[in-house]
């Protein structure tokens, strides 16, 4: 072989080298992530974490209920649709969030026009570092941080540490966990059920019944035209499950009585008429519960109502 064309071979599997290298960041900056995968980058200690799928709402027309919502008609927000050309609405598929003790951790999935993002950030006093931009909130202790991990997902972080998104660089080495097949799902550590912080009115006799679970997730899932919740508790042992579960039932027939008592009668547009439809069960060492959602309810709470 002579010198000449080892060098043009040489060439050539630089090139191919290249090309390969090139395809791979390509295919990894655009490959499909799992909800569970998500929930490996979040930190999840003693936080509430909140996925909404809005691609399958949207796909049942669920987001038209927004059109009244009180979010789209706040000036900040039309300030930023207007200069970054981003719309949940219509560009954010996917949301994943931990409401965490030190903050707010966020990975989005959608589409995004990146240097519309960049240019928003320096707009509004804030920098970028190459991909990575910060920028202060609406408080100083609300630092706004975040950066792609692909050319559809946003990491950002809101936090008093304003390189806080650079957390979800990692991804934790324990195993994936169950995620529910649903298109919203909320995850709430035993601290927060049993601390009672942040419920609505009317569930606090229910976190009481659950301040012995190990695991709590509630689940929206469809069902024909409408939806329902779903409930799993993990307990330590089958006792507590049998007795979690008659405690829920049990917590449900007191809050009926309350409202006939009062001579009212649950309404299904509110959470009255939620909580008392509730049905539990328990098998092992789980428990089950069940709600069907009312479309006036939907209409209520995605309204603004």
């Amino acid at each position: 072989m002579t010198p000449k064309t080892r060098a043009w071979l040489l060439i050539l599997l630089i090139s191919a080298l290249c090309g390969f290298t090139l395809w791979g960041v390509i295919w990894y900056r655009s490959r499909a992530i799992s909800p569970a995968a998500m929930l490996k980058r979040l930190p999840t200690d003693d936080a509430v974490v909140l996925y909404i799928d809005f691609s399958r709402l949207r796909a049942g027309g669920i987001l038209q209920l927004l059109s009244a919502s009180k979010v789209g008609e706040d000036p900040e927000y039309q300030s930023f649709v207007h200069q970054t050309d981003f719309d949940y609405k219509q560009d954010l598929d996917a949301a994943m969030v931990a409401f965490a003790p030190k903050g707010k951790y966020m990975l989005l999935k959608g589409r995004f026009d990146w240097k519309n993002l960049i240019d928003y950030v320096h707009n509004s006093e804030g920098k970028c570092n190459n991909s990575f931009c910060k920028l202060l909130g609406s408080s100083p202790e609300k630092r706004i941080s975040f950066f792609p991990l692909q050319t559809n997902l946003m990491a950002m972080a809101v936090s008093e540490d304003d390189v806080a998104a650079l957390r979800m660089n990692t991804v934790d080495s324990r195993a994936d966990a169950e995620i529910p097949n649903a298109p919203i799902w909320l995850s709430i550590p035993p601290s927060v059920v049993r601390s009672g912080q942040s419920l609505p009115p009317g569930t606090q006799m229910f976190a009481r019944s659950l301040e012995r679970a190990q695991a709590v997730t509630l689940a929206v899932v469809p069902e024909g035209d409408a939806f329902a919740v779903k409930l799993k508790v993990r307990c330590a042992s089958a006792a507590d499950a049998t007795a979690l579960a008659a405690d829920l039932s049990k917590t449900t027939g007191m809050l009926r009585a309350m409202i006939d008592r009062e001579r009212q009668k649950a309404n299904p547009a509110d959470l009255s008429g939620f909580l008392t439809s509730g049905a539990f069960r328990s098998e092992g060492a789980q428990v089950s519960g069940y709600w069907p959602i009312a479309r006036a309810l939907i209409e209520n709470l995605l309204g603004g109502s």
